[in-house]
């Protein structure tokens, strides 16, 4: 987006664009953009983030949850912490954006306010959140998880190869001996820059989206049972066949999301997982386990999805012949709004810098989510080229993220002076 508003932000664009290609060039060869929690390179990523945290004054730890923090100092002793980053782990082949810029554009916010000479009443911390993605122990979010007190006490002893992730968080820097136990009631806010990983903020020429809500997500497991029979001899008006009412399910839940999908709240749902048994040629399926992905914006629509589902098992089962068992929610995550404060706040920041805004949900979980159960929270998107995302293809160009770290930057100056005290 060419624009000559973005040659006049309070941010240097220059220095995101020279972090976030030095984080580029920290990769595993020939898997670009990987660098993936608890893995060499990762730390490496890390060690490259925090010199940039110390040259732009701030002082830095890694707390209980494995989390690398750049605090400064506000004058107002008392007040409470705003809090502002991302994550810089990384899925396998793909990711050298998404959480990448938020760390980054929340690193020139602090940068920018040095550089001005502007002083904040709050303390200021940026943050690199520990593991956002889908790590090697199996399991998301850890650090934003473990900062808030919110991480299940059973992950700590879950494996991967011959260490523990109570291990992994030791081996970042961590303290697994009090991270259960550690809370944050400091925060007054927090704030999240992410690419969009969706095609609507280019599609529309914007340069912010608003945060209404993380999605909630929701994921149902079912499995359908037929008979297996010869796939050569049985008349095909004599079986069972568990795939054939599997696929006639996968088709269903397509054609039903695709209906919820147009109501005023963000849903989705995908059938992403599939297994089919005995798997051979020759054989009539005899069993089908599958996997569904929803996410709801709104939690009702979540609850008539869920409801659609008990009676259209039931429905597939009798038309084809089948068993299928009741549905069983494997997971069952709510939908985390942002905080009205803060959404209004970001507003107004991106009138400040004259941003083109829109108001939408995220579809994707965030570390986010988890902060705002314990402080308000809200995030902003910038756009990402064909909403591609999670692959060696995704791109946002850096001037989109320099306006949206604009944005930050005012957002953050409006905080300092509007949020009420904090309670602790």
């Amino acid at each position: 987006m060419n624009d000559p508003k973005r040659h006049n932000l309070p941010v240097n664009a220059d220095r995101i664009a020279e972090d976030i290609d030095a984080l580029a060039g920290i990769t595993d060869p020939g898997h670009p953009w990987t660098r993936r929690a608890f893995s060499p390179l990762f730390l490496e990523g890390r060690a490259y983030i925090e010199a940039r945290m110390k040259a732009a004054g701030l002082e830095t730890r890694i707390d209980a949850a494995g989390n690398l923090i750049g605090r400064r100092a506000g004058a107002k002793p008392g007040l409470g912490t705003i809090l502002v980053g991302s994550h810089s782990d990384t899925v396998p082949d793909g990711g050298r954006f998404d959480g990448i810029a938020g760390t980054i554009a929340a690193l020139e916010v602090a940068r920018s306010l040095k550089d001005r000479g502007i002083e904040l009443d709050h303390d200021l911390e940026i943050v690199d959140f520990l593991a956002e993605e889908v790590s090697i122990f199996g399991v998301s979010c850890i650090g934003s998880r473990g900062m808030t007190g919110q991480i299940p006490e059973a992950w700590l002893s879950r494996v991967s190869g011959d260490r523990t992730l109570s291990q992994g968080i030791a081996e970042v820097g961590g303290d697994p001996s009090v991270l259960l136990s550690q809370k944050r009631p400091d925060l007054a806010g927090f704030l999240e820059l992410h690419i969009e990983q969706g095609p609507v903020l280019e599609a529309e020429n914007k340069d912010i989206g608003i945060v209404t809500a993380i999605a909630g997500i929701t994921r149902i497991e079912i499995t359908v049972e037929g008979r297996a029979d010869h796939a050569g001899t049985t008349p095909m008006d004599r079986r069972a066949d568990a795939l054939v009412a599997a696929s006639q399910l996968v088709l269903d839940i397509r054609s039903r999301a695709a209906e919820q999908a147009k109501t005023p709240g963000h849903f989705a749902a995908t059938v992403g997982e599939f297994r089919i048994e005995p798997n051979a040629a020759n054989v009539v399926p005899s069993k089908v386990v599958l996997l569904i992905d929803g996410r709801a914006e709104i939690r009702s629509d979540m609850e008539d999805f869920l409801t659609w589902i008990d009676g259209e098992v039931k429905t597939i089962a009798a038309d084809y012949g089948v068993t299928i068992n009741p549905p069983v929610r494997v997971s069952d995550n709510m939908p985390t709004p942002g905080a009205p404060v803060l959404l209004e706040t970001l507003e107004r920041a991106c009138e400040t810098v004259g941003a083109k805004h829109r108001r939408m949900a995220s579809g994707a979980g965030h570390d986010t989510a988890w902060i705002a159960k314990v402080a308000p929270a809200a995030m902003i998107f910038v756009p990402c080229k064909e909403g591609r995302s999670h692959c060696a293809e995704e791109w946002a160009e850096n001037d989109d993220i320099a306006m949206g770290a604009a944005v930050l930057f005012e957002a953050v100056r409006d905080m300092d002076k509007n949020l009420k005290p904090n309670r602790e």
